[in-house]
Parts: C-alpha cells; sequence; structure tokens
C-alpha cells in the first residue's frame, strides 16, 4: 500500500489521527515559517473574521521553498499522480514558485523530468509574445498537454477556476488542446464559501457551500490535498510545537484551539 493517501475531506477535524512523516513535515514547516499564524483581528479576503491564517509567501528563503518541492514531489509520486501530467501550472503569484520547486524536485530526487509554466498577471505583447500575446510564461505548454494545477490552500477556489479559464483561452489563441489532470493542493482550510446580504457584505455565523466540492461538480477535475487545516492544527498542539500567535512564538494554547474550533463549528465543511 502507498504510503500517502489524499486527505480525506469533509471528515476533518479529525483530532488524534496520527500524520504520515510528510504530513508532519508539512505541519512543521506551516509553524516554523510562521505561514500558518493566529493572531486577533483578522479578516479573510471575502471579509469574514477568522482566528488564523495561512500565508505561503513567507516560505522565503532556499530551504523552505526546496523543502515545499520535495514534499509535494514526494506526494505526486506515491500517489502515481505523477504519471497524468506533462506540465505543473502554478497558478501566479504564489503557485509560480511552488511549481518550480516541485519541478525541480521531481527530477532531483525522482528522476523524473516534467515541465512547468505559470501565468503572467499581463499578457506579454514584446519578443516572443509579439504576434499572439503570450499568458504563460515558460512555453512549457505544448498541443496535448496533459496539466495538473499546483497550489498552495484550497480556500473559494477561486484561482482553480480563473487559471482553468486562462489554460482556455491560451489553448484557443494557439490552436492547442490542453487537458486538466487535476489539482494538487497543500492544504485545505477545510471551510465553506462566505453568504452575502443584499449590500454584498457578509454574513456571520452562516455557512456557505463547500468550494472544493462545487468546483470537483463544475470541472469534473480530483482535487488532491496533503493536509488538512484541523489536522495540522491537533497535530501542531500535541506535540506542542511554537507557532506564531499574535506575534510570539509559542505552543499553542487552548484558547487559541477552542477559537479554532468554534471557528470549524460555524464556517467548516
Amino acid at each position: 500500500m502507498s504510503p500517502w493517501t489524499p486527505n480525506s475531506r469533509g471528515l476533518s477535524p479529525q483530532y488524534g489521527v496520527k500524520l504520515k512523516v510528510c504530513q508532519q513535515e508539512l505541519a512543521l514547516l506551516l509553524a516554523e515559517s510562521r505561514a500558518l499564524f493566529f493572531e486577533e483581528g483578522l479578516t479573510l479576503k471575502d471579509g469574514r473574521p477568522s482566528p488564523y491564517f495561512v500565508n505561503f509567501g513567507l516560505f522565503r528563503t532556499g530551504r523552505l521553498i526546496s523543502e515545499l518541492g520535495r514534499i509535494m514531489s514526494d506526494f505526486l509520486v506515491d500517489t502515481a499522480t505523477v504519471a497524468d501530467f506533462d506540465v505543473l501550472v502554478g497558478p501566479s503569484y504564489k503557485g509560480s514558485a511552488l511549481a518550480v520547486s516541485c519541478a525541480e524536485a521531481l527530477w532531483r530526487i525522482h528522476k523524473v523530468d516534467k515541465g512547468f509554466d505559470y501565468d503572467r498577471k499581463e499578457i506579454k505583447s514584446h519578443g516572443e509574445g509579439s504576434r499572439k500575446g503570450a499568458l504563460f510564461v515558460t512555453g512549457a505548454l505544448f498541443d496535448g498537454a496533459r496539466v495538473l494545477i499546483i497550489d498552495d490552500v484550497a480556500t473559494t477556489m477561486g484561482t482553480k477556476f480563473d487559471i482553468l479559464g486562462q489554460l482556455t483561452s491560451e489553448a484557443n489563441k494557439n490552436g492547442h488542446s490542453y487537458y486538466p489532470a487535476g489539482v494538487a493542493l497543500y492544504l485545505d482550510r477545510e471551510q465553506t464559501t462566505a453568504v452575502y446580504d443584499v449590500d454584498n457584505q457578509p454574513l456571520t455565523a452562516i455557512k456557505g457551500q463547500d468550494a472544493v466540492k462545487n468546483f470537483k461538480i463544475k470541472t469534473g477535475l480530483e482535487v488532491q490535498t496533503i493536509l488538512g487545516i484541523g489536522e495540522t492544527v491537533d497535530y501542531l498542539y500535541r506535540e506542542k510545537i511554537p507557532v506564531s500567535q499574535n506575534g510570539q512564538m509559542i505552543p499553542l494554547t487552548e484558547a487559541a484551539v477552542a477559537k479554532f474550533k468554534q471557528y470549524v463549528d460555524i464556517y467548516g465543511v
């Protein structure tokens, strides 16, 4: 049996569940880098309050981003996903670094050579983009390419819908066909989407839709996630790992975990 299985969504928080080695490593990296932090007064992009935030932009050293690449490359190999795609595509900006580090680790560790690409925020109209305009950077995409989208966190899945649209646009412009092979993510926030009132203000204490489930239904694509936030917080709490809390690196307090569990009860899938 493979040592890896994708995170089982909808069952977390799975308190007390033993994590696999690479899941533990990812949880420890999230804590060490301060990419996972707890703070008073945090607000998500959708306008809702949150007791914690996850920012993969804080994996900002060679060692940290290399470790992220290794973990995802192991995941793709051990789940046999590596056989299902030709090109890794990471949505800009954070997904760009993740695609590069994963492709590098696939070659360095597993001797599997895969292409990687990422989108531009503005279409390039000079150089190689002079005639058609280049929406993607490296040119790794080719006619018939099977594309695996790689990104940091599952929240609303809006970025994943956007990159699929960009891939379709690029394929149509070049007379190509690209075949989405699925989505591979590092962390699932395991929460529902926001619900808004008539003035487009987020309503608190109301569950929205399961964004990942909706993405699967609408696209027909599989979404694999290495780690869920519930099991991440549980592991860090049980192991007394220092985590950034209001600017201090200390083991998770009972108060912080209680607020997290309350948040999950309100907004979780």
